[in-house]
């Protein structure tokens, strides 16, 4: 399988890899500079030249992957019968360079109503390495002629319709962060409802005011969830000392919360497109 199609793989699965690349050969190497080697804690795709070499590259690999390691790492290893090894001897003659790049399980965040913030909303994070699940009652508000910054966004973006969107919640990966943010009232309650009953979710938030807040509480304590399960959902949603009604504004601020609620959970990447490299 060819590396690039092992890494989507990967992605595919939210699974956490590491990409082995030799990045330099001094002397003789059974691989050139620029061959590949994709690893998962279970899985192997690609080869950089198999023996020792291999296999120290895949421990560290998987050292890495155990580790939860974000950071590249570079490795040195001499292809001599004078060398120190652990996996048998390689006599090649030569010395290689080898970068290992961890590849994390990319963030996941539900945007629950793409209305007017929620439109702005889902445009900033689109500029983000993350998958970006946008759910709404209403179809129309997911078509793509109102989004047309869909054709070079970076996020993987996953359109819902739904005309119950709280049973979209069961479908979302492991650990997603919701932000609860739709048209009508009656639907977030539902939406909230849902969502303390989902076991998988990361984070929980809700767009509104402190007296939407109010009733909300009462109504999912009357729902049956206890005190601890009502303060997991974070209202309200973005930095305090961001003033401003207009969506674009409340959009920023709610990114900017979020990105920061997520990066204790992985790096989220900034599209290179928008830095003009």
């Amino acid at each position: 399988m060819h590396w690039l199609t092992a890494t989507q793989g990967l992605r595919d699965r939210r699974e956490a890899g590491v990409l082995v690349t030799l990045v330099s050969v001094r002397g003789h190497a059974p691989r050139d500079a620029g061959a590949k080697m994709v690893v998962s804690a279970q899985g192997t795709w690609g080869s950089i030249g198999g023996g020792n070499l291999e296999q120290t590259a895949l421990e560290q690999a998987r050292r890495l992957l155990d580790e939860g390691a974000s950071a590249p790492q570079q490795l040195t290893l001499t292809l001599s019968d004078k060398a120190r090894t652990e996996h048998g001897r390689q006599c090649c003659g030569g010395e290689v360079g080898i970068l290992l790049e961890p590849l994390a399980v990319v963030p996941s965040v539900a945007v629950f109503g793409v209305g007017h913030v929620g439109h702005e909303l889902a445009r900033i994070l689109s500029r983000h390495d993350l998958d970006l699940h946008l759910v709404d009652s209403r179809e129309e508000q997911l078509s793509p002629g109102r989004m047309p910054w869909l054709a070079d966004a970076v996020a993987r973006v996953h359109v819902h319709p739904s005309p119950l969107p709280e049973m979209v919640l069961d479908q979302l990966p492991a650990g997603t962060h919701v932000l609860v943010m739709t048209h009508d009232h009656a639907e977030d309650h539902a939406l909230c409802d849902a969502a303390l009953r989902t076991s998988h979710l990361a984070t929980i938030g809700l767009i509104g005011s402190s007296t939407k807040w109010s009733r909300f509480e009462r109504g999912l304590l009357a729902d049956g969830h206890g005190p601890d399960a009502v303060a997991r959902i974070r209202t309200p949603i973005g930095l305090p000392d961001l003033a401003g009604k207009e969506p674009a504004t409340i959009a920023v601020s709610v990114a900017a919360d979020l990105l920061r609620v997520v990066s204790a959970a992985g790096a989220v990447r900034p599209a290179e497109a928008a830095t003009g490299r």
